[in-house]
C-alpha cells in the first residue's frame, strides 16, 4: 500500500477514471484522497470525506462552483450581500469559516468575507474533497467549519485538446484544455471565458426585505499554466501561472474589476521507500479596482497579496504508520482605501505534526497537532486533532472524531474603517481574540453490492465567533451609525446528514441526500440577541439525483440524468428601515423552494458530445426577491458543445 501511496505522490496519477467506467458498484476503493494530509484510500481515511468527481461534474452540468456545491452538497446555500456578493452558509458556517484550496493552497482576498467564487474554474477540476468540521490542525486559520480542496487535473496522454462551447439566455461561456506530455515534461494549459448579461427582476414591494431589481452582468477571463518536469522516477517539480479578470457591470462607465495573479513552484523528492519531502512556494494577489472606461484607466483600491514557503517531511513506517511533520511561513500583505494608514500587513508561521497508527487491520487511529503565531496582535495557537476508524466488517466503516478550529481576526477586522452605502460605519476592532470551535463528529458508511449508505452527525461549540455587533451611534446626538467587529459569546450548532446511493449494472444510478442543521440564536457578551447579517442556515435540505448511461453503438451513447435540490424555509430578523434603527425589527421568513434540472448528454464516437439541459423544470420564481432567493426568470434551456480533438484524430485514421 504505502508504495501504491508514493506512486501517487510522485506521478499524481490515480486510477479514479478507470474505476468510474469499470467498477459497477462504487469508486471507494480506488479513489486517493488528502483530507488527512496523508494521501489514502477514501474507504480508508479516518476523516469522514466526500468527495465529487470530475464525473459527478459532468452529471449535474454545473457551470460554475456555486451549481456545483448547491447540487450536490446537503446543507449548502449561497445567499447575495452587498452589491450581489455571493456568501456561502455550509451548515451553519459561512464562508469566513470554510478554508477553500486549490491544490492544497490557499487563496489570496476575499469579497465580504467570502472567496471570489468566479475564480474557481469547474473546466479542469479532476476532483472535490470536502471535509466538514474544524480541520485547523492540518490547515491552520479558516478551517473552523471545514476545508473544500479543488484538486486539478493532469495529464497522462501525449496530447489533449478538449473544448467547451456553452450557450444559455443571458449566458455564454468558452473553454479549451490542452495537454502535452513527453518523457520528462508535462503541460496542461487552460483557458475560459464566461459573460452573462444583465438583467431585470420583477418584484412586489416587500418593506421587510431589500429587494434585488437588477441582476449585473459581467465578464470573466482565466488563463492557468502548469509545468511538470520529472527528470527521475523520484523527483518531480511543477511551476504554474495564473492569471483571473472578473469585469462586473454595476455602472456603465466605472465598472468594478477584480484581478487575480497567482504563481508557484513545487517539489515533490521520493527520498527514500519510506521517506518524502514536499517543498512549496506560493504567490497570490487578489485586487480589486475601478475601471474608467472613457479613459480607458484603472485605479486599485484594494489589493491583498500572499507569499507563502511550506515544507513537509513525511516517513513510511514498517508496519504502515505515517509520520508527517512541517512548516510554513505567510506573508500577508494589505492595501485598502479603508484601512487606516491604507496599508498593513502581517507575518504568520506554524509549525505541524501528524501521526498516523495502524492499531491493526480493523483500527486506525490519526493525531494531529499544530501551533500558529500571527505577528499582528502577537496572536498564537495550539490546534488538535483526533480521528479514528474503525472496521468490524469489510463493507461497513466506522468514525469518530475531535478537532479543533480556529480563526484569527484579519487584518480588515482589525483596521477596517468603511462607509457601507450610507447605512452606516463599519470599524475594525484592534483588539479582537481569535474564534475557536470545538468540533465532535461520529458517522458511519456501510457498502452491500450495489449500494452504499452514509450518515453522520456532529457537534460544534463555537468561543469568542468574529461578526459585527449591534448598530449604535457614537454620540446621543449623532446621526451617523457605527457597526463594529466584536467577539460574540459562546455560539453553537448540531445537525447531521444521510446520503444513500446506488448503482446497477444496466446504466442507471441514483444519490438521495438529506442534511439538518440546527443554530443558535448568536448573542453578544452582554446578552443581546445579535441579528444575522446573511441569511441563517436552513433547517432541512435535500439534494436528489438520477441517471442512466447506455452506450448503443461503438458510435452513439445517451446519458439522462436528473437533479434537484430542496431547501425548507427559514426566518432572520431585518431592520424595519436600515437608515434608521430606532423603528425595531421586523421576523422576516423566507419560503421554501425546490429546483430541478434535467440534462441530456449524447456521444457521437468518442470525440463529439452535445449536452442539452432544462433548467428549473418546474418554472419556480418567488414571489418577491431577496438576497437569498434564486435569481432565476423560471424555465431555462441551454446547450453545451464539447469536442476532443485528438480523439476526433484517431476516429478518423
Amino acid at each position: 500500500m504505502k508504495y501504491y501511496i508514493l506512486y501517487i505522490l510522485l506521478t499524481g496519477v490515480t486510477p479514479m477514471c478507470h474505476a468510474q467506467e469499470n467498477d459497477s458498484t462504487f469508486y471507494l476503493n480506488d479513489v486517493v484522497v488528502t483530507g488527512t494530509r496523508t494521501p489514502k484510500l477514501l474507504k480508508d481515511t479516518p476523516i469522514q470525506t466526500r468527495l465529487i468527481t470530475a464525473a459527478d461534474i459532468e452529471k449535474v452540468d454545473a457551470t460554475n462552483v456555486v451549481d456545483l456545491m448547491q447540487q450536490e452538497l446537503p446543507g449548502v446555500e449561497f445567499s447575495y450581500a452587498m452589491n450581489q456578493q455571493l456568501h456561502l452558509n455550509f451548515s451553519g458556517f459561512g464562508g469566513q469559516s470554510i478554508l477553500f484550496l486549490v491544490d492544497g493552497e490557499r487563496l489570496a482576498g476575499e469579497t465580504l468575507d467570502d472567496v471570489d467564487f468566479t475564480r474557481l474554474n469547474m473546466a479542469n477540476i479532476e476532483r472535490i474533497e470536502i471535509v466538514k468540521g474544524a480541520s485547523s490542525a492540518l490547515y491552520g486559520s479558516n478551517a473552523g467549519g471545514g476545508v473544500i480542496n479543488l484538486i486539478t487535473k493532469e495529464g497522462t496522454k501525449p496530447w489533449t485538446l478538449n473544448a467547451n462551447w456553452h450557450f444559455a439566455p443571458r449566458n455564454t461561456r468558452q473553454e479549451y484544455l490542452w495537454n502535452t506530455k513527453g518523457k520528462k515534461f508535462r503541460n496542461m494549459l487552460n483557458i475560459s471565458n464566461n459573460n452573462n448579461d444583465s438583467y431585470h427582476l420583477k418584484n412586489a414591494s416587500n418593506p421587510a426585505t431589500q429587494v434585488v431589481s437588477t441582476v449585473y452582468g459581467d465578464s470573466c477571463w482565466s488563463i492557468k499554466d502548469q509545468l511538470t518536469y520529472t527528470p527521475t522516477d523520484r523527483l518531480k517539480i511543477i511551476g504554474r501561472l495564473g492569471y483571473f479578470e472578473h469585469e462586473v457591470t454595476r455602472t456603465i462607465d466605472a465598472p468594478d474589476l477584480y484581478r487575480d495573479f497567482s504563481s508557484g513552484l513545487r517539489m515533490l523528492w521520493n527520498l527514500s521507500k519510506q521517506d518524502n519531502l514536499d517543498l512549496a512556494y506560493t504567490f497570490d494577489q487578489y485586487d480589486k479596482s475601478v475601471h474608467y472606461g472613457i479613459t480607458d484607466k484603472s485605479f486599485r483600491q484594494y489589493s491583498n497579496s500572499q507569499n507563502t514557503v511550506r515544507g513537509v517531511y513525511s516517513h513510511n513506517f514498517r508496519g504502515g504508520d505515517i509520520l508527517t511533520v512541517g512548516a510554513d511561513y505567510l506573508y500577508d500583505y494589505l492595501m485598502n482605501k479603508n484601512l487606516e494608514g491604507e496599508t498593513c500587513d502581517q507575518n504568520v508561521y506554524d509549525a505541524f505534526a501528524q501521526y498516523d497508527w495502524l492499531v491493526n487491520p480493523k483500527w486506525e487511529v490519526v493525531g494531529a497537532m499544530r501551533y500558529d503565531h500571527f505577528s499582528e496582535g502577537k496572536n498564537s495557537r495550539f490546534t488538535p486533532k483526533l480521528s479514528a476508524r474503525y472496521q468490524p466488517k469489510e463493507n461497513l466503516n466506522l468514525r469518530f472524531g475531535y478537532g479543533m478550529g480556529f480563526r484569527a481576526p484579519s487584518l480588515k477586522e482589525r483596521y477596517y474603517n468603511f462607509d457601507m452605502a450610507g447605512i452606516w460605519i463599519v470599524n475594525g476592532n484592534p483588539n479582537l481574540k481569535a474564534e475557536v470551535s470545538h468540533n465532535f463528529n461520529v458517522s458511519a458508511d456501510y457498502t452491500k453490492g450495489n449500494y452504499n449508505i452514509t450518515a453522520s452527525a456532529y457537534y460544534n461549540d463555537v468561543e469568542n465567533k468574529l461578526t459585527t455587533g449591534i448598530p449604535h451611534y457614537a454620540q446621543a446626538e449623532s446621526k451617523q451609525l457605527y457597526l463594529d467587529y466584536i467577539n460574540l459569546d459562546n455560539y453553537s450548532v448540531y445537525g447531521g446528514d444521510v446520503t444513500i446511493q446506488a448503482r446497477w449494472d444496466n446504466g442507471f444510478s441514483a444519490r438521495l441526500a438529506y442534511a439538518y442543521t440546527n443554530e443558535r440564536i448568536p448573542h453578544d457578551k452582554d446578552g443581546n440577541n445579535i441579528n444575522n447579517q446573511y441569511i441563517p442556515a436552513r433547517h432541512h435540505s435535500l439534494t436528489a439525483r438520477a441517471d442512466w448511461d447506455k452506450q448503443f453503438t461503438r458510435r452513439y451513447g445517451l446519458r439522462l440524468s436528473i437533479n434537484g435540490r430542496f431547501l425548507s424555509s427559514v426566518k432572520n430578523e431585518a431592520y424595519v428601515n436600515y437608515y434608521d434603527i430606532t423603528k425595531g425589527v421586523n421576523t422576516v421568513r423566507y419560503p421554501a423552494y425546490t429546483l430541478w434540472k434535467l440534462s441530456v448528454v449524447q456521444r457521437f464516437g468518442t470525440a463529439f458530445k452535445l449536452t442539452l439541459a432544462a433548467d428549473n423544470l418546474l418554472n419556480y420564481r418567488p414571489k418577491y426577491y431577496y438576497f437569498n432567493s434564486p435569481m432565476t426568470e423560471g424555465f431555462t434551456f441551454m446547450s453545451t458543445f464539447s469536442l476532443d480533438v485528438e480523439r476526433l484524430f484517431k476516429q478518423r485514421k
